[in-house]
């Protein structure tokens, strides 16, 4: 690894080469990590315009229908519109941390920048995750409440006396439902975006290295 060999010649701190190779070893480090960055910012839109194009294509006249029929047209309107705005504003986020990186002229100032990255990140993966939690919990709610079936279940469940019993296996099974689903969507943005964090925290240590 060609890294690898410079920080063994810097650390050799010979009368010519520390400044060097200081330099060189900095400007690889901030390529890596302009470069990994610059990554995130492609994969935040192509994951948007993905997500936007299945929506499109899945959602007909007759799912607004049904979202009609269970009340939550108007929650579900003023969520998406929620989503769109919060997520066109963390790529928004992801360029400006890219121009920031690719504009640092000091390994201090690339750290900072790296943590930032990192941090935009993780938040970005848990607004995610939460609003699919709320989607899927008003779908939940709205199928059962309003919906045609859900109502048949509810009523047999109450004529039967067991409507403790039926609510505890409602909710017990929406619970494990959400758990197995947001674990998948967990697991997918730590393989898409776990691999560019993990080499920005291998970025960041060497940077730590040099600042000793």
């Amino acid at each position: 690894d060609e890294l690898e060999l410079l920080k063994k010649d810097w650390q050799k701190k010979e009368d010519h080469l520390p400044k060097v190779s200081y330099s060189d070893i900095y400007k690889m480090i901030w390529k890596k990590s302009s470069s990994i960055v610059k990554w995130i910012f492609y994969i935040s839109i192509l994951e948007f315009v993905f997500w936007t194009a299945i929506n499109i294509v899945f959602t007909d006249g007759e799912s607004w229908q049904m979202i009609k029929s269970w009340h939550i047209y108007e929650f579900t309107i003023g969520l998406m519109f929620l989503n769109y705005i919060i997520l066109l504003y963390f790529i928004f986020k992801f360029y400006v941390n890219y121009r920031k990186i690719s504009f640092t002229d000091s390994s201090r100032d690339l750290m900072k920048a790296i943590l930032k990255v990192k941090r935009t990140v993780t938040q970005y993966v848990w607004f995610n995750l939460i609003m699919f939690s709320i989607s899927l919990i008003s779908g939940i709610y709205g199928s059962l409440r309003y919906g045609p079936d859900g109502d048949k279940i509810i009523n047999a469940a109450s004529e039967a006396g067991n409507e403790t019993l039926f609510w505890t296996i409602i909710i017990g099974i929406c619970i494990l439902t959400m758990t197995v689903l947001l674990g998948i969507i967990w697991l997918f943005y730590k393989l898409l975006y776990g691999l560019l964090l993990k080499r920005l925290r291998k970025n960041y240590k060497e940077l730590q290295q040099l600042e000793v």
